[in-house]
């Protein structure tokens, strides 16, 4: 997919095509970045590259049976990171490889990396090839190519010293390297005979905040941005309120959780300007985790507008133990038992990120969660406006 989206760069296409056992061409002029609605059979034309890791945070490993099939795959693929904005190791990656994205000028390209400690990425990752490839970054920083990398923080491990090592080490990558968030590794409660790991506390998760802020003060002072990022998990757990809009300049990490709820509320806030109040009365129900609660439920509390009531429902994660806080993790049978016998009004709002095609991670579809639930059931995606012209439908 990459060649193909590659050369069809060019103004000229030349297509060998074949209809009825019959082969022809067609020639094409266009603009550049002109698509010729061609569809394949894969998002790839070919086969997904499987992890070759066995990450001792790996979350996947962290599964019980029965969930939705496609959850158990981990992929590692540079093509995905270049299509999607996913996030790759490099380990599975070659020298032809590294070759063939800086010379087809796949930007950005977005990188775990998690230490620069040699010896303890392998240990992280347990894949002998983990440490020698971060040679790869330099390759990448050198060729102009933007660089965008995570840092899952798993405590005792990479954290503290190990955290300042890299944190300092990837500095060098600078200007390419233009942003990095440092999150806290996912923990549920199906970790049955995996690597011993354990939450941050609420004062090491603060500790955490001053470490990489410290730093990205420093880089504000040096390249004119903070490059390094706290996810928004680190100040739940902390307890501190959220940075204002400026701290995450342009939000180059939210992907990752870093500025979503600010970004939320913001997008929120400034739809609020242009709505009208619902034709009729409406009764809105809204289930979301423990992690966007309080904003969720600020932001409802917040509005007056006529016609309308909101009711916030906050949805414990008993599927996979309730430090995981994050809606996109929310399951069908939490939220059917936690919302039966609920007065849920006219329609519930859901998160749209917690579902896959209308099925959600335990393999319920959102239909049979509609029918047991006996309401009209919304999903609402991750944006703030959205949000709110889904309550005002």
């Amino acid at each position: 997919m990459l060649d193909y989206r590659f050369y069809l760069t060019e103004r000229k296409i030349k297509l060998s095509l074949s209809r009825n056992g019959q082969a022809f061409e067609v020639s094409i002029k266009k603009d550049v970045y002109d698509d010729i609605g061609l569809e394949f059979e894969t998002p790839l034309m070919d086969k997904k590259r499987c992890c070759k890791n066995g990450c001792i945070f790996c979350f996947i490993d962290q599964n019980p049976k029965g969930m939705r099939e496609t959850i158990y795959f981990k992929d590692d693929d540079s093509r995905l990171s270049f299509l999607h904005g996913n996030y790759i190791t490099l380990t599975n990656l070659s020298d032809a490889d590294v070759d063939r994205i800086i010379k087809m000028r796949f930007s950005p390209v977005r990188v775990s990396v998690h230490t620069t400690d040699p010896e303890l990425r392998v240990k992280m990752m347990k894949n002998r090839r983990a440490g020698e490839v971060l040679s790869y970054l330099d390759r990448i920083a050198e060729s102009g190519l933007e660089l965008h990398a995570q840092i899952v923080l798993c405590r005792g491990v990479n954290d503290r010293d190990a955290l300042d090592r890299t944190m300092n080490d990837l500095q060098k990558y600078v200007p390419s390297l233009t942003s990095v968030s440092v999150v806290p590794a996912g923990l549920t409660k199906h970790r049955d005979g995996l690597y011993p790991l354990s939450l941050f506390t609420d004062e090491e998760a603060s500790a955490v905040i001053d470490q990489v802020n410290a730093v990205g003060e420093e880089c504000i002072k040096k390249y004119g941005s903070r490059i390094f990022f706290c996810s928004d998990e680190f100040y739940l757990t902390a307890r501190r309120p959220l940075p204002d809009s400026e701290y995450y300049e342009d939000y180059a990490q939210l992907e990752n959780g870093v500025g979503m709820l600010r970004s939320f509320e913001n997008d929120f806030s400034d739809e609020l300007e242009f709505t009208e109040p619902p034709s009729n009365v409406r009764r809105v129900s809204v289930a979301t985790g423990v992690a966007a609660y309080d904003t969720l439920k600020r932001l409802t509390d917040s509005l007056n507008v006529d016609g309308l009531s909101v009711t916030v429902y906050k949805i414990i994660n008993n599927f996979y133990g309730e430090s995981v806080t994050v809606s996109g993790l929310l399951t069908g049978q939490d939220l059917a038992a936690q919302l039966a016998e609920r007065d849920l009004g006219d329609r519930l709002l859901i998160p749209a990120n917690c579902l896959r095609d209308g099925v959600f991670l335990d393999d319920m579809t959102l239909e049979e969660l509609s029918q047991r639930l006996n309401v009209t059931i919304i999903p609402s995606g991750e944006d703030g406006a959205e949000f709110l012209r889904c309550l005002l439908a």
